[in-house]
């Protein structure tokens, strides 16, 4: 991948809890709770302790490799900004075992504040058929429980990551497709975002022609099998991120993949465990809208970590000098852009401050002061 890489986790039980799994797209289910501010507040400084990072199931390693965009939303009728209050955020997560089990570490309060506190996305990156179903289930009935909108991540393409830090993924697209219908009847019928398979898109280049339509036939289905399964979900399609693949390119990608089909899609998201402005996206993902065509697309951008850009070098493995971006949001004052979210949990670590997925609280610390 092209700096944009993400990194992935995935809910390894029925409780929901996050599990790292691949790539560093790390455990990105977060607790729910929606902030009305785009910005982080301002809270006091705390002294940094020094505790060792928390053990984490194996690699998860996030989208935040070398860039490249992701897929573009498509919608006939465009359907309203969710309705409810705000994001969901689930009880399970790493950043929350952490919080609980420090009391006492002098970083705890700004790391419960500004990352445990608030919603994150719930990753399904374990590819296990015969639990998905009862485990998306669990996230959106809490969801619907509370009146908030869960956002989940299906991670489980044949081929995933291209081989790289997130390997992984259903046996086979067959396999995938079966594993996709039971993902979807989990769904309910409350609201319900789905950013469909980061980097599926944006990153196909590394298929070959055949393998690469055969890819996006499946993430076509995909879409309209979750979207008949609950007509109150939304599918955002892969577009990468601003610096990877140029807008036209990846539009072409994603009409294949069905982004562009109201049947399939509302849209695209961007920049999941990357560093990239938001005013960068933004401009990105409209350009990629304008190019997709169709009406009534919008997208999604991961803020989870973009609160001081992308590094000058494009690293994108833990890059010191990163910022917690603007708090999860379904009312952004954008137009076209449906939500700012956080797909990626700021924290957990893409492989170089802690074992890929961990969650590490120095690195957290220094996003979140």
């Amino acid at each position: 991948m092209v700096a944009a890489a993400s990194v992935v986790v995935a809910i390894g039980t029925a409780t929901g809890m996050i599990q790292a799994v691949g790539d560093g797209r790390g455990s990105d289910e977060a607790r729910p709770e929606v902030t009305g501010t785009p910005l982080l507040e301002p809270l006091p400084a705390v002294p940094s302790a020094s505790p060792s990072p928390t053990s984490a199931p194996p690699s998860a390693t996030p989208s935040e490799k070398p860039p490249k965009p992701s897929p573009s939303r498509t919608a006939a009728k465009r359907q309203p900004a969710a309705a409810s209050s705000g994001l969901y955020r689930h009880p399970e997560s790493r950043v929350l075992d952490w919080v609980r089990s420090h009391p006492g570490d002098p970083r705890r309060a700004v790391i419960e504040a500004r990352i445990a506190d608030r919603p994150a996305a719930v990753w399904f990156a374990d590819y296990a058929p015969d639990t998905v179903t009862a485990r998306v289930r669990e996230v959106t009935s809490g969801g619907a429980a509370q009146g908030r909108v869960p956002v989940l991540v299906p991670y489980a393409i044949p081929d995933r990551d291209c081989g790289g830090h997130s390997q992984g993924g259903a046996p086979g697209l067959d396999a995938y497709d079966g594993w996709i219908d039971r993902f979807a009847a989990g769904l309910g019928g409350g609201e319900v975002i789905v950013v469909l398979e980061p980097d599926s898109v944006a990153q196909a280049e590394c298929l070959s022609a055949g393998a690469r339509a055969d890819r996006f036939a499946s993430l076509a289905r995909a879409g309209r099998v979750i979207k008949q399964a609950n007509p109150r979900a939304r599918v955002y399609f892969d577009a990468g991120h601003s610096g990877w693949n140029a807008p036209a390119r990846q539009a072409a990608w994603l009409r294949q993949a069905g982004a562009a089909s109201p049947a399939s899609s509302d849209g695209v998201f961007s920049n999941v465990s990357n560093f990239h402005s938001t005013a960068d996206e933004i401009a990105y993902n409209r350009r990629v809208l304008d190019a997709l065509g169709g009406s009534g697309l919008g997208a999604v951008i991961d803020t989870s970590r973009n609160g001081a850009g992308a590094p000058a070098d494009g690293e994108w493995c833990d890059p010191a000098g990163r910022k917690l971006g603007r708090a999860p949001t379904l009312d952004t004052g954008e137009a076209r852009i449906d939500a700012y979210l956080w797909v990626k949990l700021p924290g957990e670590s893409d492989g170089c401050t802690g074992a890929p997925g961990t969650f590490t609280p120095s690195y957290a610390y220094d996003l979140a002061r």
